[in-house]
């Protein structure tokens, strides 16, 4: 879910429900600190991203056993409404509203965050709650409630269900459909164009349109997993499962095929053109890139996503510190499910920026967990924070339920 990749395009997708998948980059114009809420991670504009881009910097940073402010847990816990459901971004000191505008795909990251936090299951059981009175008929999800279904916000809301326990097989409607049911009429069959692909949304005429950022997304959701999958060992190649009756695991399986073919091609994924633009030369995809990465590493081919992780590490830095916290997040973790150093990406402590998007840790680790089997040191800790509780989160195994955000996608982030 390319981080989530929200602001404009999330912005155009949430009120015409269009069939493209939101694209995760930097929101669109930046706004002085000076109006920014204290504990919101990110100096840009937080309308189209606040909780996205937050939520995913959590989930980056409990990977690498970073523990976030209180405060900043505090903004994040203030914005969820009295049912459950999170905006992408509200002013606080209002109660919701007729007005608010429930955000499913930020709903669903806030719960992966506070799963992982393993602070306030008030706050993940009230999400769980919302997003599953809000499924819609055929077992998926919209980007907002009422919305038709599509891929990257049904995919993240399976990331955030799987990992507040929720059996996904009892979240079934009337009719029998199940998530995992609707996610996979988004499929494209094997042997044509696109083969393996998921789409975003059917467009009017009910064509399916192979999309990389759905299909990331659904890898992961297709396995039952999150926004931050873990380094799994590589498997042998992914092939494309034909037939009909697929299981969900096939189906990922079939996406993870599209995903290290589209990947082989240059190491990495490529911009739709803008319309009306005048250069038409393909730009580089980092951040459907990298949820490329983790889509991989997670469904057991991370061998076919080295090459865009070497891309990724040559040539993102300048991205991610324009993108901000939800890129950034994005790149640390591709880089824990690859077994890759985030604390030293291409030459740069991807850690170290993201954790300056915000207010200062309570208690930070290093060396990194995933590069190092190097004893955990505790460098820093402040009374006002979380304290060291991540001591005892180190047992959990970020990558055994979640995998995306992204929702999750995303999907998801910034423009």
């Amino acid at each position: 879910m390319t981080v989530r990749r929200r602001a404009a395009a999330l912005a155009i997708t949430a009120v015409l429900c269009s069939a493209a998948a939101p694209a995760a980059v930097a929101a669109p114009s930046p706004s002085p600190s000076a109006d920014l809420p204290a504990g919101l991670y990110g100096t840009k504009d937080p309308t189209y991203d606040g909780v996205w881009r937050q939520s995913l910097a959590f989930l980056a940073q409990k990977i690498e056993l970073v523990t976030p402010a209180t405060e900043s847990v505090d903004w994040l816990v203030g914005q969820q409404c009295d049912d459950g459901a999170f905006a992408s971004y509200r002013d606080a000191s209002k109660p919701c509203d007729a007005k608010t505008v429930a955000d499913t795909n930020a709903t669903a990251a806030a719960v992966q965050a506070m799963v992982e936090l393993a602070v306030h299951r008030e706050v993940v059981d009230m999400g769980v709650g919302f997003l599953k009175s809000v499924q819609n008929e055929d077992g998926g999800w919209g980007y907002n409630p009422g919305s038709p279904s599509d891929a990257n916000s049904t995919s993240v809301v399976i990331g955030a269900l799987a990992r507040a326990g929720v059996p996904l097989a009892d979240i079934t409607t009337d009719s029998g459909k199940t998530p995992y049911t609707a996610l996979q009429t988004f499929a494209l069959p094997c042997g044509g164009e696109g083969g393996g692909a998921f789409a975003y949304q059917p467009d009017k005429d009910g064509k399916l349109t192979a999309n990389a950022d759905a299909t990331a997304a659904a890898v992961l959701g297709a396995m039952g997993k999150g926004l931050a999958a873990g380094n799994s060992n590589a498997v042998k190649a992914p092939v494309c499962h034909k037939g009909t009756g697929l299981t969900a695991e096939q189906s990922a399986q079939n996406g993870a095929y599209f995903l290290a073919g589209a990947l082989a091609k240059s190491g990495h994924l490529d911009l739709p053109p803008m319309p009306g633009a005048e250069d038409a030369a393909p730009q580089p995809d980092f951040g459907n890139t990298a949820d490329a990465v983790v889509a991989l590493a997670a469904s057991g081919h991370k061998d076919k996503a080295a090459g865009a992780v070497t891309y990724l590490q040559k040539n993102s830095q300048a991205w991610a510190k324009e993108g901000g916290p939800a890129a950034t997040a994005q790149l640390v973790l591709a880089a824990h499910a690859t077994g890759a150093d985030a604390r030293d990406f291409g030459g740069v402590d991807l850690v170290k920026q993201l954790n300056a998007t915000g207010p200062k840790p309570a208690a930070t680790a290093v060396p990194s967990p995933t590069a190092s089997a190097q004893q955990q040191k505790d460098t820093s800790s402040d009374d006002g924070g979380l304290g060291v509780w991540w001591l005892v989160g180190i047992g959990l195994a970020f990558g055994a339920g979640i995998g995306f955000l992204l929702s999750g996608r995303r999907k998801n982030q910034g423009l």
